[in-house]
């Protein structure tokens, strides 16, 4: 099968396949290039028939706090007061903030999330790390047993958006900034996969605000066409929860470190066996 078959089909199977999209998206102008890049995913995906909703959080005003506050009425140990167990309570209870209750909403019916961003201090911003901390509560995005390729979100797809301020040299093996998959890892591994996702490698724009107005528009007409095949994409790899021996802590099982002892590279940037990363294993699927 070549090539353009095989995207047709990718595109064809995506339509299928994912009907809602909510796009979490955090920029203060709606004349900032994150802006546009979150316009052209609504417009692309709702010409393919996708049903896009937004958060814009700035333009809501999202609380990025975690605090008592979002639980309505008593809690249950106000005195030693546990974030995660308390709105665990909450979300079985039907007592969480209507805020939050209305994000878990979107993300509930969403077969796929983009989180649209300008990367700050090596993170997402302020606003968008509160809607994580918030909105995945324990017991409604993840749990002990619920985690990892195991996880609550294991069927719905999930993608990190964003624009940095650095060029993409700067975010390399010898760069100032180090390995850009490096970065990543927290966030994909120990966010998106934690809950479940299939991620999608990243939409990364280096850089937009130091290169010239139709370099700016080449990134935006290449998120275009990425967005056309967008949801028959196949995932990043990570290793699978069914590889770590419970019983050890969690540790890879003696078969799979067999497996790789070979091999040049290690499983993933984090799971490494001490060996080389694998080269792009944040960054693209399949590598």
């Amino acid at each position: 099968m070549d090539t353009a078959m095989r995207r047709n089909r990718g595109v064809e199977e995506g339509r299928r396949a994912a009907k809602k999209v909510l796009i979490v998206y955090a920029h203060q102008s709606s004349g900032s290039f994150n802006a546009a890049a979150k316009d052209a995913a609504v417009k692309v995906l709702t010409a393919q028939g996708c049903t896009v909703e937004v958060s814009d959080l700035y333009a809501m005003k999202f609380k990025a706090t975690a605090t008592a506050e979002d639980i309505t009425g008593e809690v249950k140990n106000a005195k030693h007061f546990q974030y995660a167990e308390e709105t665990k309570l909450a979300w079985e209870a039907g007592k969480l903030s209507a805020d939050i209750t209305e994000e878990q909403r979107k993300l509930t019916e969403a077969d796929l999330i983009i989180f649209q961003f300008p990367m700050y201090w090596f993170t997402v911003p302020a606003i968008m790390k509160g809607w994580m901390d918030r909105v995945l509560t324990l017991g409604f995005a993840y749990s002990p047993e619920k985690r990892y390729s195991q996880g609550v979100f294991k069927d719905k797809k999930a993608m990190l958006s964003f624009s940095t301020g650095a060029h993409e040299s700067m975010f390399s093996a010898t760069g100032i900034n180090g390995d850009m998959n490096v970065t990543l890892w927290p966030l994909q591994n120990g966010i998106l996969h934690y809950c479940g996702f299939q991620v999608l490698a990243p939409q990364i724009f280096w850089a937009p605000s130091f290169i010239p107005t139709e370099a700016r528009g080449t990134m935006l007409e290449g998120w275009r066409t990425r967005l056309q095949g967008l949801l028959g994409e196949a995932p990043l790899s990570f290793t699978p929860m069914d590889c770590f021996d419970r019983e050890k802590g969690f540790q890879l099982k003696p078969e799979v470190c067999e497996k790789h002892a070979a091999k040049e590279f290690g499983p993933t940037v984090g799971t490494h066996l001490g060996k080389p990363l694998p080269p792009n294993n944040q960054m693209k699927a399949g590598v």
